[in-house]
């Protein structure tokens, strides 16, 4: 009952002086919502880039001149390695054991293609490819079939495509069997590929898998190309990069003693070096949401220490009714506990939105508070369900309200019920 009366009496302090509380509440919600918002959308980037990550199969890693994530000062860095040429890529697959699959694969160019009177975006990727490069891509084969080693070795014109290019140019139709069109080069569309959903903001399925001979003989050989490759099982997938790093090492003819020439990355890789390049930001959105706590903590103590001064009678007359020094304690601690609570309340809500924007600007799953798991640092201990860290949010509110309330309240409780009364 006193810790149920001693909330109405919060409440209505509350709302005796909304312009302060609301004022007092800002700063609590600021700090929440930082931390709030900034770990949302970090959880909605990590979550996005897996999604993309899935293109990739099982056990399946890639090689190419740059690595996954660079900036732009290392990018030009890297800009200055020699190409992986198709010549080495071939090489490399004639002299690696232990793989299940070694495709090649060229992103040559981003076009329109067009069937008939359709017509599709200038956003379809062209990728050249070997046969083992569905596999690789984890691409399922809807309708027809994937081109063979021989069509991919004569050259031919085949291709294989999407969903999203299926749904702009045969929306109605069957389109294996059918010709379309890149760069005003017909193609004989051999198969489609099963819809993967949209990732990073892109839709999966707009591209159209043509042969790498072809793609190099039409769009240029002067260019990068990737190698993808897939291990048999778990076990031997380590031992398997460190070989593939060797054999391409030979190839490319790289120096004992000299760095690596090219990047290996995977689907953990990948994931550690984005949690690494977002380190300090996490980092810098907890240190903003910490001063920004105690500020709001300062606050609330100055807020709480003035409310205690113009409610100095009052306090006389509820001791000189009977209650105790604890009654007081409690009553002006829960104020402060309710503030704290309420802007703690209102942070998550605004940063829960704000992050969760970001999904839709990305065309990403949202972050759901009862199942995404959220990386506050790259530990074990700080990895979490959003509504964990929601809850760690509101009790760190709460113990902050405390921290902060004690003074004021211990103030309260001390006052002289005597001279209380006589305060004016």
């Amino acid at each position: 009952m006193q810790v149920q009366e001693s909330f109405v009496m919060a409440v209505n302090a509350i709302k005796a002086n909304k312009l302060r509380s609301i004022l007092t509440l800002l700063g609590i919600a600021v700090g929440v919502f930082s931390i709030i918002a900034v770990m949302t959308a970090m959880g909605v980037l990590q979550g996005a880039i897996e999604s993309g990550l899935s293109e990739l199969g099982t056990n399946t890693f890639q090689i190419q001149k740059y690595p996954a994530m660079t900036s732009h000062n290392e990018r030009h860095k890297y800009r200055n390695r020699k190409d992986i040429t198709y010549e080495q890529g071939v090489r490399f697959a004639e002299r690696i054991t232990g793989a299940k699959y070694v495709a090649l694969e060229a992103h040559v160019r981003t076009l329109s293609v067009t069937a008939g009177a359709e017509k599709t975006n200038p956003n379809i990727n062209i990728l050249g490819e070997t046969a083992d490069g569905f596999a690789t891509n984890n691409w399922t084969v809807e309708l027809g079939r994937s081109f063979s080693s021989q069509e991919v070795d004569g050259a031919k014109m085949v291709c294989v495509i999407g969903s999203g290019v299926v749904e702009k140019l045969f929306p109605r139709g069957t389109p294996v069997g059918e010709e379309i069109k890149i760069d005003n080069i017909p193609f004989k569309v051999i198969g489609t590929i099963e819809e993967k959903g949209s990732s990073l903001g892109g839709n999966q399925g707009n591209f159209v898998a043509i042969p790498i001979t072809v793609a190099l003989d039409m769009f240029g050989s002067h260019r990068s190309i990737n190698i993808m490759v897939q291990g048999k099982d778990q076990e031997t997938y380590n031992d398997l990069i460190e070989q593939s790093r060797a054999v391409l090492r030979t190839v490319r003819q790289v120096q004992p003693g000299e760095e690596d020439d090219f990047a290996i990355f995977s689907n953990d890789s990948l994931i550690k070096q984005f949690n690494d390049m977002t380190f300090m930001v996490k980092i810098g959105a907890l240190g903003i949401a910490m001063i920004a706590l105690i500020a709001a903590g300062v606050g609330i103590m100055n807020i709480m220490l003035v409310s205690v001064t113009e409610r100095t009678k009052e306090i006389g007359i509820r001791k000189a009714l009977g209650a105790t020094k604890l009654n007081v304690l409690t009553q002006f601690l829960s104020e402060c506990v309710v503030f704290s609570q309420i802007g703690g309340f209102i942070g998550i809500i605004a940063g829960s939105l704000v992050g969760n924007v970001v999904s839709l600007l990305m065309s990403a799953p949202p972050i759901l508070p009862w199942n995404n798991v959220v990386t506050i640092l790259d530990t074990p201990f700080m990895q979490m369900t959003a509504l964990e860290m929601n809850i760690v949010a509101i009790i760190f509110c709460s113990f902050i309200g405390i921290v902060f309330g004690v003074y004021p309240a211990w103030k309260a409780a001390n006052l002289d019920p005597i001279e209380s009364l006589r305060y004016e």
